[in-house]
């Protein structure tokens, strides 16, 4: 019901735009993580129930930007000025009933998950 896409082999400062197709029924709430190589899952970016917040982790504050297309059927996550340490597999996130503030950042707020797909950055 989720089908992310859009990764690639970019170098430091490029831009990337990831996509996740949704299909199959409406959802409350989207998030974007991702999995650095060696390391645990990480909240990037989420999408509130409303659509008029959107929250960011710290590392990506400013360059990456959540976003939706007016039918809410995919959801975007635009990434500018792309670092090494950003480089992971990057997974959308949808939440069937509202997610509140305060767990918008957790994983285990999510009911679905797309398939990820790999952003490398080079130096």
């Amino acid at each position: 019901q989720l089908q992310a896409f859009g990764g690639g082999l970019v170098q430091a400062g490029d831009s990337l735009r990831l996509t996740c197709e949704v299909s199959g029924r409406p959802f409350s709430s989207y998030g974007w993580f991702r999995q650095a190589p060696g390391k645990g899952r990480e909240f990037v970016a989420a999408l509130s129930w409303s659509r008029s917040l959107r929250v960011y982790a710290d590392a990506v504050k400013v360059r990456f930007t959540m976003s939706t297309d007016n039918a809410q059927n995919t959801v975007y996550l635009q990434m500018s000025t792309l670092k090494p340490e950003d480089t992971a597999v990057y997974y959308c996130a949808a939440a069937i009933s509202r997610v509140i503030l305060s767990a918008i950042r957790f994983a285990r707020a999510y009911n679905y998950w797309g398939q990820g797909t790999l952003v490398t950055v080079s130096s």
